[in-house]
């Protein structure tokens, strides 16, 4: 997807408007005195998004699949695993949008997940998939059989992690540098790099220093994958950005989607103390590495540290046949 013009900002492009901008800043002092003091702890809600339960992919999708729809698609297609945030979100946004769906998914669909249950009631046909490597050359095998019966597929890579996607984050880092609080530091959730793409672009120069904290992939990867979508970024917009980039690949534990002890106490503290339900595979991970940072003393009092919420609650639930 291209843009004709040069643009200056996110607003140059078109979004869906499907979302609930801005997303709310809420403190959390229960929270802070469970960890013995410290930091003001803070949280950005953007499990608050809207459509397919909220989350981080609904800023990223708006931008992506209005692009879409004005380049005349008729048909989106994409791709993850059977708990996928992403694929629910573009399946409900899709529907909102009067586009039909096909999502590709691999994984075990026994008990059904949540997720996949509302993927189907959003109308998406689900083509399920062994391994994870299998998932891209089949919606690339699907894409072209749409394309040749006259239909016009708009193929969007896991996690809609392109630079026209992490225009969204550069709209939540602007909500950031707007809420009339300075952050010292601002974690979140990071795997294909889209989310941080666009938030390390948005804070480029600024006090916040962005913390990715790795869900699956070493640093050094994501790190790389940010960079090359923070440079389509600037590509788009026109304009030089110097993003800095951080990756905390500590707490991911024996692997993606496996849950950790330190995630399971980050879900239990958020509940208990703040009334927020965190996820196992994304966000209770991010959550712990703020618990242990804060626990270390690399923040003082008197400093401000923003948890970003990505949403993906629904991984705690399923749904029997």
């Amino acid at each position: 997807m291209t843009q004709s013009a040069v643009a200056k900002d996110w607003r140059s492009f078109e979004q869906l408007g499907a979302g609930v901008y801005p997303t709310p800043i809420e403190e959390m002092p229960r929270l802070r005195a469970a960890l013995g003091g410290g930091p003001r702890l803070f949280i950005k809600r953007d499990d608050y998004t809207g459509p397919g339960f909220g989350g981080n992919k609904v800023r990223k999708l708006e931008f992506v699949l209005a692009a879409a729809r004005a380049e005349g698609a008729d048909v989106v297609l994409t791709i993850g695993g059977i708990r996928s945030n992403h694929a629910r979100v573009t399946a409900a946004l899709s529907a909102k949008a009067g586009l039909e769906c096909h999502l590709i998914l691999n994984g075990d669909a026994a008990p059904m997940p949540a997720s996949t249950y509302l993927d189907e009631l959003y109308g998406a046909t689900i083509h399920h998939v062994v391994r994870g490597d299998q998932r891209k050359p089949t919606m690339e095998r699907i894409a072209d059989e749409l394309r040749a019966s006259g239909r016009k597929p708009c193929a969007i890579p896991l996690g809609a992690s392109v630079p026209l996607g992490a225009l969204g984050y550069m709209r939540a880092a602007e909500e950031i540098a707007t809420s009339g609080i300075v952050f010292d530091a601002l974690f979140h959730s990071t795997s294909s790099g889209g989310t941080q793409a666009g938030l390390v672009a948005g804070l480029a120069g600024s006090p916040t220093k962005v913390i990715g904290v790795s869900a699956d992939d070493t640093a050094i990867d994501i790190a790389a994958r940010v960079a090359r979508i923070a440079a389509g970024v600037a590509d788009l917009l026109g304009r030089k950005i110097d993003p800095k980039i951080e990756v905390d690949a500590g707490f991911i534990g024996a692997g993606y989607g496996i849950a950790t002890p330190e995630g399971e106490e980050a879900l239990d503290l958020f509940a208990r103390c703040e009334g927020v339900i965190l996820d196992p595979v994304y966000t209770a991970k991010a959550a712990a590495g703020v618990i242990a940072r804060v626990r270390a003393g690399e923040f003082r009092e008197g400093q401000n540290v923003l948890f970003l919420h990505t949403g993906g609650q629904l991984a705690l639930f399923s749904r029997s046949a």
